[in-house]
Formats: structure tokens, C-alpha cells, sequence
């Protein structure tokens, strides 16, 4: 699909939230999985923010987690890292990444975009959306 949108492709992305006490509600935005089937491009960015995570539970697992946030980034990058996940192709481990989970780090909605610049993107979503 390269070249119908001048040279941009599709991609999808789906903000990573922690939600400390699920049955509070609250939450933080702190990464962005964005997903480029033309590119066979998967990626995560995070950035938690420690001090907005205590103010809504100070007792907080805030390493626990920081290994949650770090374990959709070794999803993304496959091999060794991904798990299970190692031998997926970067749709399937997209997929993964965004099923419903009832942890303290969850998927949000997918959203869809235009992108010449995939990791960029990436980039400029947490920018916008998470710092």
C-alpha cells in the first residue's frame, strides 16, 4: 500500500496505561505501541512517571511495574526478549500486546494514522501523549 497516501503508510497504536487500583479507575498514560503491517514494524516506547504513580497509590509496585513496561518493549523487538511471542510475526505480537488484560499495565483502544515515519511516530506519540 506504499505510495497511496504520498508515500505514508497505515499504522495503529494503542497507548499502555497503569491503572494501580483497578477497582479506583484511576490511571496514567505511560507508553505507546504503534503497528505498521507495510513496514513489518512493531515498537514501544514507555515512560512512567513515578511521582504522578504514587500520588494515586502510594503503595504502588513501581518496579513491578517498570518490568511490565520493559517486558512490551522485549515483546516488540522479538527474539530471545519476546517469550513465547519470539517466532510471531510483529502483527501477531501487535495483537498480543493489545488484548484486554486485567493487570496493572493495560492496553487502551487501537487507533489508526498515516506515517512516513513509523519509529518517529512512535516517538511523537509518547511525546504527545504520555509526558
Amino acid at each position: 500500500m506504499t505510495g497511496l497516501h504520498n508515500g505514508r503508510d497505515v499504522f495503529e497504536y494503542a497507548l499502555l496505561k497503569v491503572v494501580p487500583r483497578v477497582e479506583r479507575g484511576e490511571m496514567i498514560n505511560a507508553g505507546v505501541v504503534v503497528y505498521c503491517h507495510a513496514r513489518r514494524f512493531v515498537e514501544a516506547r514507555t515512560h512512567l512517571d513515578e511521582a504522578r504513580l504514587l500520588a494515586l497509590d502510594p503503595a504502588a509496585d513501581v518496579e513491578g511495574v517498570r518490568a511490565a513496561l520493559s517486558a512490551v518493549e522485549g515483546v516488540c523487538h522479538g527474539g530471545a526478549l519476546a517469550g513465547q511471542a519470539a517466532g510471531d510475526d510483529a502483527g501477531r505480537r501487535f495483537r498480543w500486546l493489545i488484548a484486554p488484560r486485567s493487570t496493572v499495565v493495560q492496553p487502551g483502544p487501537v487507533h489508526t494514522g498515516l506515517t512516513c515515519d513509523p519509529t518517529g511516530e512512535a516517538e511523537r506519540l509518547l511525546e504527545l501523549l504520555v509526558r
